[in-house]
């Protein structure tokens, strides 16, 4: 949850599709320690969502818990208000689970992102065998979609990719100069019709037709006829039959209304993700509940995800979602991005992964990752695919948090406060810490050069040019400033005394007017 917080400057409202995985509260499995009625002394601990003395960051919610259902409840309720903010107003949030927690993410979805941002509930069939060791064989899950606005709700969900068989229903028997084409009815339900839509229409071979009882015709009169004079109402190959529209093919936006059943064939099983993680893994089974690559591309579709969309995922898992991003990339030639973000839960020491090496979830989800970009690019040598990506660890704040009251302060204590910046952390801590308290994206490229002897970093071409070194000479300040970058950040201690800081906003007010400084 601290990432969600710490995402809401750098993406807010970017994020064209999220989808999320989370803890389906069986009884069984665990969820996150999320604390919402705490003390003062408690906040301290509870802020950084680990226990003081365990470390736990998760407990198992098991069904004797007095408060099983609250706890999920909360735990989902505060993620999706954070989410909420990073979703774009015409992105969609789609979220699997099963029958433990439907009703309550539905209700819970619906507070969040208003009655009418409910759009759907899909049903995948997530397996194709009968399971006789139980009362029931449950052979699905569900998907649920919210959108964030509305009024928007038709640029959420878009047309599905026609596939083959769609395409063959498309033909030409009448040899239409406008190419292939297929039939539609050409008659609608009698209650949303005008007057106008009722009436006998007579072929042009002389053959009257009446709507069918509860239907009229889908055209007015006069747009009924015009459209027979332009060949567009198809009577039959002898012309006696029922009039219908002829839809072409190269007319209009193709595709396919999504549906809400997600069958096996087409978005993939539990068993099909499996295999597509032993495959990648030579053979061993790291990650037990995968999801299969194929429904995640699908949804990527149906969401209208651009191909320079901002995909997330905050139960990621072993990162299926940024598999199926990268998938889709070198299919289409996108370029969409992803934002994976899973805390690092240990892994059995019994289990596969643990004993091939992998610690934790979160190594998985990074060599997944490392491995299905290398496997794409060698199955589409002929696709420009950048299978790149960065990973960043949660930690607290770059700035010291020590304070002291006024009668504390002595020479000795002064000469020890020269950096209010934690001796651990690194020029990279910085600056990505300066991106997201701008709110600028992470994944922007950036470069290191040295002058002078020190390291200067530019970030995206300009948008933040950085130097953390010690007594920076006023020569590499000037270099900065005459780039003219849109901000500028150095170090309290960069500068031997107040008149070289002040020094230093006088360079830039000469050289760079626009440019924002900053000094940690």
């Amino acid at each position: 949850m601290e990432v969600l917080k710490l995402l809401q400057e750098s993406y807010l409202g970017k994020v064209k599709m999220i989808y999320i995985d989370p803890p389906y509260n069986t009884g069984n499995d665990f969820i996150y320690r999320d604390d919402f009625a705490m003390s003062g002394e408690e906040y301290s601990e509870g802020s950084g969502q680990v226990d003081e003395e365990t470390g736990d960051r998760l407990f198992k919610n098991t069904d004797s818990n007095g408060r099983f259902h609250s706890d999920w409840c909360s735990m989902i309720y505060s993620r999706l208000m954070l989410a909420r903010n990073l979703l774009a107003d015409d992105g969609g949030i789609f979220i699997s689970i099963d029958d433990n927690e439907l009703n309550n993410l539905i209700a819970i979805g619906k507070e969040v992102f208003g009655t009418d941002g409910y759009i759907a509930t899909f049903v995948w069939e997530k397996r194709k065998t009968r399971e006789n060791r139980k009362i029931i064989s449950i052979r699905h899950d569900y998907i649920v979609c919210f959108t964030k606005n509305y009024e928007k709700r038709a640029d959420t969900i878009g047309l599905e990719p026609m596939d083959d068989d769609a395409i063959d229903r498309y033909k030409n028997p009448d040899n239409d100069p406008r190419g292939i084409w297929t039939s539609v009815p050409a008659i609608a339900q009698a209650g949303h019709g005008t007057k106008n839509q009722f009436y006998t229409l007579t072929s042009p071979r002389g053959i009257q037709f009446d709507p069918p009882s509860g239907s009229c015709w889908r055209y007015t009169k006069d747009k009924m006829q015009e459209a027979i004079s332009d060949n567009r109402i198809w009577f039959g190959i002898d012309g006696t039959g029922v009039p219908r529209i002829k839809k072409f093919l190269t007319e209009g936006k193709q595709g396919l209304t999504p549906e809400t059943i997600l069958f096996a064939d087409k978005a993939g099983t539990n068993d099909s993700a499996k295999r597509e993680v032993v495959s990648l893994f030579d053979g061993i089974a790291v990650f037990e509940t995968p999801k299969p690559v194929s429904m995640i591309e699908h949804i990527l579709k149906i969401c209208n995800c651009a191909t320079n969309g901002i995909c997330l995922d905050f139960f990621s898992g072993s990162a299926t979602t940024a598999h199926a991003v990268m998938q889709l990339n070198a299919k289409d030639g996108g370029h969409r991005k992803f934002i994976m973000v899973q805390l690092p839960e240990p892994c059995d020491e019994k289990s596969e992964a643990y004993k091939a090496g992998y610690p934790n979830i979160c190594e998985i989800g990074k060599e997944r990752i490392r491995r299905a970009a290398k496997k794409i690019a060698v199955d589409n040598p002929d696709k420009s695919f950048d299978g790149g990506f960065r990973v960043f660890k949660l930690d607290d704040t770059n700035m010291t948090d020590v304070y002291y009251s006024a009668g504390e302060y002595t020479q000795d204590l002064l000469s020890q406060l020269e950096s209010n910046i934690k001796p651990d952390r690194t020029d990279l801590d910085l600056l990505f810490g300066c991106l997201l308290e701008w709110g600028l994206p992470l994944s922007m490229p950036y470069t290191s050069e040295q002058s002078e002897g020190c390291t200067v970093h530019t970030y995206n071409d300009g948008d933040l040019i950085a130097c953390f070194d010690e007594n920076i000479p006023d020569t590499v300040i000037k270099e900065i400033a005459k780039r003219q970058p849109l901000r500028a950040v150095f170090r309290d201690s960069s500068f031997a005394d107040s008149p070289a800081k002040i020094n230093v906003g006088e360079i830039f007010k000469m050289l760079a007017p626009d440019t924002r400084v900053k000094v940690l």
